[in-house]
């Protein structure tokens, strides 16, 4: 399985590819659409959330309500592009329209424009921009629709914002993502709400923004995926690189890294026992992962994101051009997207935890996939 998004924040669309899926799938535009409302979100979100509707057309790969195990094309109109016409045209106008020559620091814009070699920040600014994870939430969704055919469930939750640690005594159960999405912060600790909220709005009134914490969490996971033998195929290093991969995630985790790092390697590791449920572990400090492979345990993804690099007031910069002194224009951009952020790395996880699932499994079809997955868990319960 693979995939690639194309598309920028104020371009056309936002394209997504997905290649490998099998067959007879189900596969509806709501469920699609309903992850991409996941997506937006969050208190302290900023004016964008509440112009884009985010509705998604299927382009190729679906037929009556199934996939085809051709290639799924899935796009999405930007709607807000209508307002950027002029900024934004595909055509050599002969007229550049408001270039942006000063980068913000604490984004893509300094190096991506010595990369590729122009002075307008606006062209790298547009890809590099946080919508472009629509197109990873689109495919997410669709191998996230995959993996709940094999009993497989995703969720996640905020665990800090900020200074403040929202995580309290609670753990996500199994079942409970939508009692967290209708939390405003999408944390299981409402005690911290109202705090948290007044945080946000503080930062939001001095013209800053937050970063924070979430833990992604999967249910129902197989042992088995992944590998040891070649660094390129552990399930470790896949999950990380793809949550690492979203914008303005400075670092991931897996299960109780922080705390096991400090304890001695009896207190650290997850005892083995057996019983008529086949096999188990009293705890799960590992996080679901143990040499590269699945365990068979719940798995417990960390990450923590950095606040938004677009402030208001502007940070101290140099112009590209007359390379003087100053502060960058301020793009329209969100207080607080740790919610959000939380839902895209649901779909990293789940994109990741497919595809290592199918190589596993193999199979052109849904019902070929589900009967190999059948055998294969009745021969872990008996190995």
């Amino acid at each position: 399985m693979r995939y690639l998004t194309a598309g920028e924040s104020h371009g056309k669309a936002v394209v997504t590819i997905v290649e490998g899926l099998p067959s007879q799938l189900p596969l509806a535009v709501n469920r699609l659409e309903q992850e991409l409302a996941r997506r937006r979100l969050g208190y302290g979100r900023g004016g964008r959330m509440s112009i884009e509707a985010d509705r998604v057309e299927i382009l190729s790969g679906v037929r009556q309500g199934r996939t085809l195990g051709s290639p799924l094309c899935m796009a999405v109109e930007n709607l807000d592009r209508h307002n950027w016409l002029e900024v934004m045209p595909v055509e050599d106008t002969g007229t550049l329209v408001a270039p942006l020559t000063v980068p913000r620091p604490g984004h893509a814009d300094l190096a991506g424009s010595v990369k590729y070699g122009t002075k307008d920040i606006r062209d790298i600014l547009e890809r590099a921009s946080a919508r472009e994870t629509l197109g990873r939430v689109l495919a997410g969704a669709a191998a996230r629709v995959l993996l709940e055919e094999m009993g497989i469930e995703i969720l996640s939750h905020v665990t800090g914002i900020g200074e403040l640690d929202v995580s309290g005594e609670s753990v996500p159960a199994p079942g409970s993502g939508p009692g967290i999405d209708e939390s405003p912060l999408r944390c299981l600790n409402s005690s911290m709400e109202r705090e948290t909220m007044a945080l946000i709005d503080a930062a939001k009134e001095a013209g800053d923004s937050l970063g924070g914490r979430f833990q992604v969490v999967a249910f129902g996971v197989p042992p088995g995926l992944g590998s040891h033998v070649h660094w390129d195929r552990r399930a470790d290093g896949l999950l990380a690189q793809a949550v690492m991969s979203i914008p303005a995630i400075k670092s991931v985790s897996l299960g109780k890294a922080e705390e096991v790092s400090r304890e001695r390697g009896s207190q650290a590791q997850d005892p083995i026992a057996y019983g008529s449920q086949g096999w188990m572990r009293p705890t799960n400090n590992a996080g679901g992962v143990e040499g590269g492979i699945t365990n068979g345990q719940p798995l417990v993804m960390n990450g923590a994101m950095k606040p938004i690099p677009t402030i208001p007031a502007g940070l101290p910069s140099v112009d590209l051009v007359t390379k003087e002194e100053k502060r960058p224009a301020a793009e329209r951009a969100d207080t607080c997207a740790v919610p959000a952020a939380a839902v895209v790395a649901e779909s990293a996880v789940a994109w990741v935890l497919a595809v290592l699932l199918m190589e596993k499994l193999g199979g052109d079809t849904l019902p070929e996939m589900k009967s190999r997955y059948q055998d294969y868990l009745a021969y872990w319960k008996d190995f």
